[in-house]
């Protein structure tokens, strides 16, 4: 066997060992949670209620803002790091517009326990935290808002309970594409978390309003605008200045957002600028 045949060998060897770790270890690389506590005290206002939702194996903590005669609720569904004590934001919003806001935290973030385990899992896991809530609104307005990695799992669950509006805020067209464009290298059949955005958007019957950061470089505008392709009368609002993680913070976003959830007309699509 020739030197070339043996340094080739062990080359593959060595990616196939690669490859291996990447299919038992991808949560590491794609879950990246902030542990809280269990005497962390959410500063949040005395209208925030800390609560609990309980799935097979876990405990999933959760805030609920509740409002005394809410117009309806905002299920949000946040991304892949972190906690809920950097989550729950814009709080002030949501009591300017007279809505509830639930957000909770995936298991092994925050004070939630157990650990994710496969998509089936986080997708169980958001329909459960949601029909947590679901019968308190039944006849008010519902919202499920999802940010970055929880976009997909927003869309999936719009699919199966209708709300009255999809928000999608930095949504990746699928986990597939995100993996492709960040690691070209890794094959696409070794993702045990697809999260094919693509493939449930065109499902959902719910009006669909996509918002995305055009200075944003983790998940390109590309896939809102790809996203929208697919979904002719979703609408798109894109913010030329702002970046993954604070398109939040533009009034432009949070007037469009309020516009949207009370029904006030046509979101207006927006332009790069």
């Amino acid at each position: 066997m020739t030197t070339l045949l043996k340094a080739g060998l062990l080359l593959g060897l060595l990616y196939l060992l690669l490859m291996g770790l990447l299919w038992w270890g991808q949560e590491r690389l794609l879950f990246q949670p902030q542990r809280l506590a269990e005497t962390h005290r959410f500063e949040v206002g005395t209208d925030v209620v800390e609560t609990w939702v309980d799935v097979p194996g876990a405990r999933l903590n959760a805030l609920h803002l509740r409002r005394p005669q809410p117009a309806g609720v905002v299920f949000f569904v946040h991304g892949n790091a972190g906690s809920l004590d950097n989550w729950f934001v814009n709080v002030e919003f949501y009591r300017q517009n007279n809505l509830d806001l639930f957000m909770f935290d995936y298991r092994g973030f925050g004070k939630s326990s157990g650990r994710i385990e496969s998509q089936q899992q986080l997708q169980d896991d958001v329909r459960a935290a949601w029909n947590s809530i679901a019968a308190r609104y039944a006849g008010l307005r519902t919202v499920f808002y999802g940010r970055s990695l929880g976009t997909g799992l927003a869309a999936t669950l719009a699919t199966e309970s209708t709300p009255d509006l999809l928000v999608l805020v930095s949504p990746y067209s699928s986990m597939v594409d995100i993996a492709r464009l960040h690691y070209p290298w890794v094959p696409g059949a070794l993702l045990r978390y697809p999260l094919r955005t693509d493939e449930v958007l065109p499902r959902v019957q719910s009006p669909v309003l996509l918002a995305h950061g055009g200075q944003d470089t983790l998940i390109p505008p590309s896939h809102s605008q790809a996203l929208k392709a697919l979904t002719p009368k979703a609408q798109l609002l894109l913010v030329a200045e702002a970046g993954h993680g604070d398109i939040h913070e533009f009034q432009v976003f949070l007037d469009t957002l309020a516009g949207a959830i009370h029904g006030a007309g046509q979101v207006p699509d927006q332009r790069l600028r």
